[in-house]
């Protein structure tokens, strides 16, 4: 049977996921400076009242697209479809580059199956792209409490054709080893490759194929699959009053658990980095692991001009990194949370609190 002549080989697509913090940005941005992976597109999909992670990513700015409207596993999959036919449309009329590569880099609480059914069974999207592997990241410190805690980081591993186990550098050998197994057993035979793999190691994994996926993603996917099915059970589709002040894309965090939110913390004037670095351990003292994620910019006073990048992971604060310069316009300490069990009105007040007692201070400094 040969191929029709007219119609344009299928683009490889490569599905980069992995629980919260796990390292997806780090490693997009280390592929991304592979000369292979040139001319590749990326959609980033966010939610939050304030989105960072596209800000993250390193000179794609004309190839990259953002999602932020929703997670893709909930009322985002509409919206998928239509951004990637949209870049189909643009391919095809010349509007943009005729681009060899597409990766997706999903929020820390997707449920892959959506996306999944999406990339397998849309009639034309099936025919225009080829889903070329899915690449999951797993956190080698927080790994196994957030297997025990979040099936979509069970689902994560379960759907994945490559495994990247990031952080053992930091993490109890005993401790990798034990979660070494449980990926295994959740996902026999799998792959577990290093943060630093080669991109050629971690994107080509071939057709994906179903028939050799574990049994428990094929029945995921058939459920999904059902009319009027909107992911998986323990999703929660009301928002139990809790309203946001910047449209829906907060909202959908609480389709997966009614305890997790995500909002912004954000400063107008400079921070001193006493007052931040006061406000993060007081907040890890009282809220420890409920602190599922913190990543943002801080404008510093004794440098305002170059923010300080700040990732958090449970009750880990990774080195602050500063930035040569801001990434956008917007000059406003942003930080991003994703906390489980907690109000937002509590972390905002105790934020508020911190950036009142500055401004007090900075009042009575002498001229």
């Amino acid at each position: 049977m040969t191929g029709d002549p007219a119609r344009p080989a299928p683009i490889p697509l490569t599905l980069l996921t992995g629980f919260l913090g796990a390292g997806k940005t780090t490693l997009l941005n280390r592929l991304l400076r592979d000369p292979a992976l040139a001319d590749t597109v990326v959609l980033i999909n966010e939610f939050g009242e304030v989105g960072l992670d596209h800000l993250m990513v390193e000179g794609v700015a004309d190839n990259m697209i953002l999602l932020e409207s929703g997670c893709l596993c909930c009322t985002i999959r509409d919206d998928l479809i239509v951004t990637l036919e949209d870049l189909l449309r643009r391919r095809d009329n010349g509007r943009i580059g005729a681009f060899s590569r597409l990766v997706i880099e999903t929020t820390g609480l997707a449920d892959p199956a959506p996306i999944l059914n999406v990339l397998i069974n849309h009639p034309y999207l099936a025919m225009r792209f080829r889903l070329d592997g899915v690449v999951t990241l797993v956190d080698a410190v927080n790994g196994m409490a957030t297997l025990d805690a979040h099936e979509e980081a069970r689902r994560q591993v379960v759907a994945a054709d490559r495994l990247v186990l990031t952080k053992t550098d930091i993490a109890a050998p005993e401790s990798v080893a034990a979660l070494r197994s449980r990926l295994l057993a959740l996902n026999p035979g799998i792959g577990i490759l290093p943060p630093d793999a080669a991109a050629s190691t971690l994107l080509g994994a071939g057709l994906y194929n179903l028939a050799q996926r574990p049994h428990a993603l094929r029945h995921w996917l058939a459920e999904d699959a059902l009319p009027g099915h909107h992911g998986h059970a323990h999703h929660d589709h009301h928002h139990h009053g809790h309203e946001h002040r910047h449209g829906q894309a907060a909202h959908d965090v609480n389709r997966h658990d009614a305890a997790i939110r995500a909002f912004a913390l954000t400063a107008e004037h400079p921070v001193a980095q006493q007052t931040f670095d006061l406000f993060w351990t007081l907040l890890r003292s009282i809220h420890g692991p409920r602190l599922l994620r913190l990543k943002g910019l801080v404008q510093l006073a004794d440098q305002p001009e170059r923010p300080l990048l700040v990732h958090a992971v449970q009750q880990i604060l990774h080195p602050p990194i500063r930035l040569d310069a801001w990434p956008d316009s917007d000059r406003r300490s942003r930080l991003v949370l994703i906390v489980k069990d907690v109000e937002e009105e509590t972390v905002q007040r105790l934020w508020a609190a911190f950036l009142g007692q500055q401004a007090r201070t900075d009042a009575v400094q002498p001229a």
